[in-house]
């Protein structure tokens, strides 16, 4: 009996561990609790068209375990279904959509509409301001016996051309870590804007294995190509392999007849723009003027950096005409103390140009300026304005 009576005891009380619940001896039973209330909002954005306010987006959603749903927009109930999809009309002001169960809100999203590629917002209505082109630049290069071809994506004024053209250049990809930003095509449209209303043409051109380009993307990788190289000579192959896909795109631009090829101006962003600077010295005839966003190869702290950036500024420093450096407080990349110690090297080199610093929104970080137009368009004016 003793035996029996320690088996039964320890029997309830493995049965109490696994489900905190049952009471021993007591012949009682477990009650799971209720499923809680779940929802899940989708939403399908839209592009406004040229000369029109609004477009057409779409939500989808689903409540589960609730009993008393809404679904509203701007604070509007439009539904009581648990799920459904509504088709609704969508402005470039910010709308909240929110997923609700006894007051209770279960998803939301902020969403708005955006204006078509080479429309932008003029207060009224989405206004066509260039015409968009996605080209393909040919090279002299292969890869795997098959001929490798460069993205481009034009952005040309209204009218007729030929016209005075900017090659704008793109960076990196933060440290080279995620391969799945490789193949994001960049363009920065309120930059490309600020060019064409003044009657320039804006190309970005993609380098290899950027975007939607042919090739390996190879600008200066560590042995297993899961970062870049902060390594003096591995990075400056890097940066030789990005020249020579510039070499190949200005090459291009001289066959296209809507480019005037004697007024050409080189630009880019972070790795983009030491790029330009270089590429300026290294074809002194081809550009009347060269623009630096944020420029510089190596980020601050990465091995090499201080040689490479600064010894490549100095190599630019040949370049005959003025050039404009655009810089930002609180960028995460090069700090203004680095940017202009290398400015004052590439003048101190016999550089000419002017180093402008900008300040965005608190918390944001300056390596991002050439998307706030608003800071940097007044200078850039001035600078083109004064080009030969």
């Amino acid at each position: 009996m003793k035996h029996q009576k320690r088996y039964s005891r320890l029997f309830c009380i493995s049965i109490a561990l696994s489900t905190f619940l049952v009471a021993c001896g007591g012949g009682g039973s477990s009650t799971p609790p209720p499923p809680q209330p779940s929802g899940k909002l989708t939403f399908t954005g839209c592009a406004i068209q040229n000369d029109a306010s609004n477009c057409e987006a779409s939500v989808n959603w689903t409540a589960l375990n609730s009993n008393t749903v809404s679904l509203s927009i701007s604070g509007v109930v439009e539904s009581n279904q648990a799920q459904g999809t509504l088709t609704f009309d969508l402005s470039i002001d910010s709308v909240e959509i929110q997923l609700i169960n006894n007051g209770v809100i279960l998803d939301e999203i902020t969403v708005r509409g955006l204006c078509q590629s080479a429309t932008a917002w003029d207060g009224a209505l989405c206004k066509q301001f260039a015409t968009r082109e996605d080209l393909k630049a040919a090279t002299p290069f292969t890869e795997n016996g098959q001929p490798v071809e460069l993205e481009v994506v034009a952005f040309k004024p209204l009218g007729t051309g030929p016209f005075p053209s900017v090659m704008l250049n793109h960076g990196s990809t933060g440290d080279g870590s995620d391969p799945n930003l490789f193949d994001r095509t960049f363009i920065i449209e309120s930059a490309a804007k600020v060019f064409t209303d003044r009657g320039w043409m804006v190309l970005f051109p993609q380098r290899r294995g950027r975007g939607m380009s042919d090739g390996l993307y190879d600008e200066g990788f560590n042995d297993g190509r899961t970062a870049y190289s902060c390594e003096r000579d591995r990075t400056l192959a890097g940066f030789e392999r990005a020249n020579d896909d510039i070499d190949a795109i200005l090459a291009w631009m001289f066959t296209q007849s809507d480019i005037d090829t004697s007024q050409l101006i080189i630009a880019g962003v972070s790795r983009g723009g030491i790029l330009s600077m270089v590429h300026a010295a290294r074809n002194p005839n081809a550009y009347v003027g060269a623009i630096n966003f944020v420029g510089g190869w190596l980020g601050e702290g990465c091995g090499d950096y201080l040689d490479v950036n600064r010894n490549l500024f100095i190599e630019s420093a040949s370049f005959p005409t003025d050039s404009i450096w655009l810089y930002g407080n609180n960028d995460s990349f090069y700090s203004i103390a680095h940017s202009q110690g290398n400015f004052d090297a590439y003048i101190n080199a016999g550089g000419q140009g002017s180093f402008n610093v900008y300040t965005r929104a608190t918390g944001l970080n300056g390596h991002f300026i050439t998307g706030d137009i608003t800071l940097w368009q007044q200078d850039v004016d001035h600078y083109l304005n004064q080009l030969p």
